[in-house]
C-alpha cells in the first residue's frame, strides 16, 4: 500500500488531468444528453457503518474503489473518473470484465484510470482524479482508508458490515450519492425481473439448501471454508428461490463475518446441504469427492457440486453485480439446476 503522507500536499494542490474518461471529456459523461433523467435534491446525506457522509451538491467526477462499485454509475450511463482495476475473473487481463467493456464502447467512452488494489487503495491515483464523491458501498473499507479517502472526498463506505452489502443496496446507496435515486429503484426493477425470468426457467432451484464455500488448498483438506448468510453470495442463492442450511444459518448466527471454517472431521454438521457451490475447475471437484471426510458430504456424494472458474467471467457469477446478470445469471442459474437434478 503506498504511503498516505503524500496527501497534506496532493489533496491541496491543483491537479490537472491531462485526459478524462467521459466521451465529453468533463469526466463524468452521461448517455442520452438529450433525456432528462429524474434527478434527486442536494444536499445528501448517506448513512454508513463508517461515519456520515455528506454530499453539498450533484457530483460531476465520480470515483469508485473495491469491487464492481463502478457499476451502478456505468449503468446509469456515467463514466467514473477512476474506478478499481478487476482483479477476479479478468481473463483477458485489460483489467476489464467484458460487461464494463461493452459498456464503455457502447458509451463511446475511453477506459477511466485503473486504482491497481492488489496491494490495498492506491491513495495517491484516487487523489489524481479529482473526483467530487468516492463510491464504495460494496468494499471492505477500515476505518483508516476511510478517514484517509474522506480527505480527498466524500465516501459512501458499507452500511452494516465489510463485504457483506446485498447487490440492492448497494444500487441504492450509490445511485442516491449521484443523485439519481429514481433511476436506482428502476435498475432494482429491472434485475428482478431478470432474476424472476430464470427463477421461471429453472423450477428445479426452489428450496434446493445450498452453500457456497470459500476458496479452498486441495491439498489440505482438514477444513472447510465456507460463506455466511451475511456474504452477498449465500444471500443471493435466496434471490433464486433456493434456501440457506439450518447447519450455515445457525453458524451464521453467532458472528457478523462473512466466511467461516469448519474442521472436516465434523463434516456431518452439512448433511442437511443439497448443493454445493465453490471455486474451482474439475479437478477440485474430483479432489472432494475422493477425500475420505469431504466425500461423505451428501451434497458431494450426490455429485450436486458446482465449480466456478476464478479465472473467468463466469466465476463472478455468484456475486451478482448491477451489470453482470444479463451476462451470466443464466449460465450460472444452468449450472446450478443441473446440480439441482442430482440431488437425492
Amino acid at each position: 500500500m503506498r504511503s498516505r503522507r503524500f496527501l497534506a500536499g496532493a489533496v491541496a494542490a491543483a491537479l490537472v488531468l491531462s485526459a478524462c474518461s467521459s466521451p465529453s471529456g468533463d469526466g463524468g459523461g452521461e448517455a442520452g444528453a438529450g433525456q432528462t433523467p429524474a434527478a434527486d435534491s442536494f444536499p445528501v446525506t448517506v448513512e454508513h457503518a463508517l461515519g456520515k457522509t455528506t454530499i453539498s451538491k450533484k457530483p460531476e467526477r465520480i470515483a469508485t474503489v473495491a469491487w464492481a462499485n463502478h457499476e451502478v454509475p456505468l449503468a446509469l450511463g456515467i463514466v467514473p473518473v477512476g474506478m478499481a482495476k478487476a482483479n477476479f475473473g479478468d481473463d483477458d487481463t485489460d483489467g476489464l470484465l467484458p460487461w464494463v467493456s461493452a459498456k464503455l464502447k457502447e458509451l463511446g467512452a475511453p477506459t477511466p484510470v485503473l486504482f491497481d488494489e492488489t496491494d490495498g487503495i492506491d491513495f495517491e491515483a484516487v487523489s489524481d482524479t479529482r473526483p467530487d464523491v468516492i463510491l464504495a458501498p460494496y468494499s471492505g473499507l477500515t476505518q483508516e482508508e476511510y478517514t484517509t479517502l474522506s480527505e480527498i472526498a466524500p465516501v459512501v463506505a458499507y452500511p452494516k458490515a465489510a463485504w457483506a452489502t446485498p447487490w440492492r443496496e448497494s444500487i441504492t446507496l450509490s445511485s442516491k450519492a449521484i443523485g439519481r435515486s429514481a433511476d436506482g429503484q428502476k435498475m432494482i426493477s429491472d434485475i428482478e425481473g431478470r432474476i424472476g425470468a430464470v427463477k421461471a426457467k429453472y423450477p428445479q432451484l426452489q428450496g434446493k439448501s445450498t452453500m457456497f464455500m470459500t476458496h479452498f488448498d486441495t491439498t489440505d483438506l482438514s477444513q472447510v471454508g465456507f460463506y455466511t448468510t451475511h456474504d452477498t453470495r449465500a444471500e443471493f442463492f435466496l434471490d433464486l428461490g433456493m434456501t440457506t442450511p439450518g447447519s450455515i444459518a445457525t453458524a451464521s448466527a453467532s458472528t457478523d463475518k462473512f466466511a467461516l471454517q469448519q474442521s472436516a472431521e465434523q463434516i456431518d454438521a452439512f448433511d442437511d446441504v443439497d448443493i454445493v457451490v465453490g471455486y474451482g475447475d474439475e479437478q477440485v471437484g474430483r479432489t472432494l469427492a475422493a477425500d475420505p471426510l469431504l466425500s461423505k458430504m451428501r451434497a458431494v456424494a450426490d455429485g450436486a457440486v458446482v465449480m466456478l472458474s476464478g479465472s473467468s467471467p463466469a466465476g463472478t457469477a455468484a456475486n451478482p453485480t448491477p451489470m453482470s446478470v444479463s451476462w451470466v445469471l443464466d449460465d450460472y442459474a444452468g449450472k446450478l439446476a443441473a446440480a439441482a437434478d442430482k440431488v437425492k
